[in-house]
């Protein structure tokens, strides 16, 4: 474990000098669905759920920026690190391990996914959104949802020969989390099966644990959200470890 910290200490220093371009892609994004679905749209929309339509949105995009960052960097960054850097194998040559970088990764769009949540939380409190001092547990999920979506990632980009690949996991993976997970109108909408397909969308569970932390409004059902999170992160994460295991020292 002492490796994977090594690991994310060397991408934390890249990070640091990279950081505003990380910025900017990770956290303009998500203002900008904000702004035009929440002040655009929300003008047309009447109030769901006794909320306005921008206070119903708003905690989503927490998820959805920390879903980004999290997907990106496990995704291109690693696959960048892997392919064209060849990072990985410079590890290897050192006392580090398949594992320690696999870990490494997964920590290092777990911290990312969290930092880039936490500061669209932010913004969306100095907006006037955010109801309840149980927001602040918020960042607390994101590592959950953070884990989940950088082994989901890993997994993929373990597995892809081309960069150009990639694209077909954010369109069909990434999109339909992005369209189904209870963004911008209730899943209680969808036809009753889709509701229930629904229940392996990772974002769908983090949407509607951070909407209602925003909202004060705690009920059991949430437990069931961040168990089922929890779940998909024990699962997955074993699995990049055997694919990169097999793609690096095959």
């Amino acid at each position: 474990m002492i490796g994977a910290f090594r690991v994310l200490n060397r991408h934390m220093r890249v990070f640091l000098r990279t950081w505003r371009h990380n910025l900017m892609f990770n956290v303009v994004e998500p203002l900008l669905y904000l702004s035009a679905m929440g002040f655009g749209l929300g003008a047309f929309v009447q109030e769901i759920n006794g909320m306005s339509y921008i206070q119903f949105i708003a905690p989503g995009m927490v998820a959805l920026s920390a879903m980004y960052s999290a997907t990106f960097e496990c995704t291109y960054g690693t696959f960048v690190r892997l392919h064209y850097e060849k990072t990985f194998q410079a590890m290897l040559a050192t006392p580090i391990t398949v594992r320690d970088v696999v870990l490494g990764e997964v920590l290092y769009g777990t911290i990312k996914s969290v930092m880039f949540g936490t500061v669209i939380l932010g913004v969306v409190t100095a907006l006037g959104q955010i109801k309840s001092a149980y927001a602040l547990a918020i960042p607390l999920l994101l590592v959950i949802h953070g884990l989940v979506f950088s082994a989901m990632a890993l997994c993929y980009t373990s597995l892809t020969q081309s960069i150009d690949y990639l694209n077909y996991y954010i369109t069909l993976v990434i999109l339909p989390f992005f369209l189904f997970g209870g963004l911008y109108f209730p899943v209680s909408a969808l036809p009753q099966w889709v509701q229930l397909v629904n229940w392996a969308n990772p974002l769908y569970h983090t949407v509607e644990v951070c909407r209602a932390l925003a909202l004060g409004q705690l009920s059991l059902p949430l437990i069931y959200h961040v168990i089922v999170l929890m779940a998909m992160g024990c699962v997955l994460l074993p699995i990049p470890l055997k694919l990169m295991e097999k793609r690096l020292l095959s």
